[in-house]
């Protein structure tokens, strides 16, 4: 049993995955984090354009 857990513990073959698994559970945190911000920016930046063209003469 201690040779098998110490095989474990030395095994590295399944390290890039679960490398590759917290690089995209970080990526996806962020960009959940930044749509939040973003949207009310670009929610704003919509009105101003179609209140800017509702008054503009034709």
């Amino acid at each position: 049993m201690k040779t098998f857990f110490k095989c474990l513990w030395q095994d590295t073959q399944g390290q890039d995955l679960v490398e590759y698994a917290l690089m995209v559970g970080l990526v996806s945190v962020v960009a959940v984090a930044s749509i939040g911000s973003l949207g009310t920016q670009i929610s704003t930046i919509f009105s101003k354009v179609t209140s800017t063209l509702s008054t503009a003469p034709l």
